[in-house]
């Protein structure tokens, strides 16, 4: 009898696969992030952890045994959503694994740019003993969080240890208790001149890109900063550029972008008052056992037992 196959495309500790073949005995399992590895398993797989650019062609073949993927990662808007949707293939994502490391970074972006850690740095690299014109600070201030999920929520509860009001903007506009106010995406011009720090953790889809434009720029206060940690795109980058050279705004921490890697050329890398960082918001020593743990071996329980896994199941109509 044929062994039912898994392919999990990146290298992960042993005691993580021991912990799934634990789940899964009589199965074969192929671990490794190299294509050669795995390539010739794909038609095979039912299970595969971890999306690669050579899974998109198997999806053209006939005698398809794939029934369910696990995304490495939170965002899935690169992968073809139509496609998987069509062949109801079920997609899990990596939603909440980035939530502490990711809410920490968010912090670190604003303490930097409002106690200006960035330019004494670039002080001490030259020696130099200056103020800089130091005069802001955290508490007390208004923090506008887009995108409440597990990221949004953590980084309102930092927030509140600031004693910070916390306003945020989810589709669905339900309350939660780490919300002084919610709103809706449709209602973000009427809540940017409230915000000294707009906090952008959403995903990629249709209604989000480039929700923040010229105009909603144009909006904020000029003392205020913007946090992108979601994706580039749903911000208009030259309208941000913009936005920043003529001190519509006093700041930006980005850590995605419209492309990437940032072309050498972008005129942000210029900019004072921008602190860029390489899309790793969401690096972490904790990632791997997140996402297999806490995620990935209970869905694959539900799986096993008949059931749709539940944690982090895509709905391929939001495309999240």
């Amino acid at each position: 009898m044929t062994k039912r196959k898994m392919i999990i495309t990146h290298s992960i500790h042993e005691s993580y696969i021991k912990d799934i073949q634990e789940a899964v005995p009589d199965w074969e399992l192929i671990v490794g992030k190299e294509p050669h590895i795995w390539q010739d398993h794909l038609q095979d797989a039912e299970i595969i952890a971890g999306w690669k650019k050579g899974i998109a062609e198997l999806l053209d073949g006939e005698n398809l045994k794939l029934k369910w993927i696990q995304s490495w990662s939170a965002g899935v808007n690169y992968m073809p959503l139509s496609v998987l949707s069509s062949h109801n293939i079920k997609l899990t994502s990596a939603a909440g694994v980035h939530a502490y490391p990711i809410s920490e970074t968010i912090f670190a972006l604003m303490l930097a740019l409002t106690r200006k850690i960035d330019q004494y740095v670039k002080n001490q690299q030259q020696k130099k003993w200056h103020h800089a014109d130091i005069n802001l600070e955290i508490h007390g201030k208004t923090i506008g969080i887009f995108g409440f999920g597990a990221i949004g929520k953590e980084t309102a509860k930092i927030a509140k240890a600031f004693g910070m009001h916390v306003i945020g903007v989810r589709f669905s506009g339900k309350s939660d208790p780490y919300a002084d106010e919610m709103y809706t995406a449709q209602e973000i011009d009427e809540i940017l001149l409230k915000c000294d720090y707009i906090a952008v953790t959403l995903p990629l889809t249709d209604e989000t890109k480039h929700l923040f434009g010229a105009k909603q720029f144009s909006l904020m206060k000029p003392s205020s900063f913007f946090i992108n940690i979601g994706r580039g795109e749903i911000a208009d980058e030259q309208a941000l550029i913009e936005a920043l050279r003529d001190k519509k705004i006093a700041g930006a921490g980005l850590d995605v972008f419209e492309k990437e890697p940032l072309d050498e050329n972008s005129p942000l890398w210029e900019l004072d008052n921008v602190i860029i960082t390489p899309h790793t918001a969401g690096s972490t020593e904790h990632y791997d056992q997140r996402l297999i743990r806490d995620i990935f071996l209970p869905n694959l329980k539900q799986y096993l037992a008949g059931e749709d896994p539940s944690i982090n199941l895509v709905d391929y109509k939001k495309g999240y």
